[in-house]
């Protein structure tokens, strides 16, 4: 991939928009591990927390890269997309994930890495796939969103309670991923290639099937509350 194309930046945005949407649950975690500091410690945990968080994310990332270039992962990790895209669209589930506040600065930093690490596996996934195997796009793209991510805080969850499209936004950009890891799976790379229109017509029928889904299913809800 070269710098300074379409590709790059459309690649760039995508995995800057799928971290600000997943992880909007880490910002509060984050928040939480750091509440009880002193004030001149909160800002400093968090940063270095965060600094660390990133660090983190960034060797899982390359993990998950690296895997996903042997024949099959790469569909197998498409298809695991799905219901991660499914569930960011049923707001009434809870993630379960109660972090208690930090006593003590390492501690707090502690908390604030080890929870991101086991609450951002997928995030892990989907920026994996939309990087499409290039690690200084993953490096740049969670670079970009991590620090928007901590410093927004409860921000980023506002935003999306009050634009609920946020969330389809964000759930559209999980499934077209999906949906690009299966095209380009070793296993099935040939046939799309020989049948280009199904790559397309796979983006579509993911994306709607997602989205409309999710739709549907919220509106029904609404009609029988």
């Amino acid at each position: 991939m070269d710098f300074l194309t379409p590709e790059f930046f459309s690649g760039l945005l995508a995995i800057v928009l799928l971290d600000l949407v997943l992880a909007g649950d880490n910002a509060i975690v984050i928040a939480m591990a750091a509440r009880n500091l002193p004030k001149q410690l909160q800002k400093k945990a968090v940063f270095w927390g965060s600094f660390g968080a990133v660090a983190v994310r960034v060797a899982l990332t390359a993990v998950v890269v690296y895997l996903l270039k042997l024949p099959g992962l790469m569909l197998v990790g498409g298809l695991l997309l799905l219901p991660i895209a499914w569930k960011l669209l049923r707001s009434d589930e809870g993630d379960g994930h109660q972090v208690s506040a930090a006593a003590g600065f390492w501690t707090a930093i502690r908390t604030i890495v080890v929870a991101d690490a086991l609450m951002g596996l997928d995030n892990v996934l989907a920026i994996a796939g939309a990087s499409g195997g290039h690690m200084v796009l993953v490096i740049i793209g969670l670079a970009i969103s991590v620090p928007l991510v901590v410093w927004g805080s409860t921000l980023i969850l506002k935003l999306i309670e009050r634009f609920p499209v946020i969330v389809y936004i964000g759930a559209g950009a999980i499934a077209w991923t999906a949906a690009r890891m299966i095209a380009h799976d070793h296993l099935l790379h040939d046939w799309f290639d020989a049948h280009g229109w199904a790559r397309y017509a796979l983006d579509v029928l993911l994306v709607a099937a997602v989205c409309g889904g999710g739709w549907y299913v919220q509106k029904r809800r609404a009609k029988l509350a």
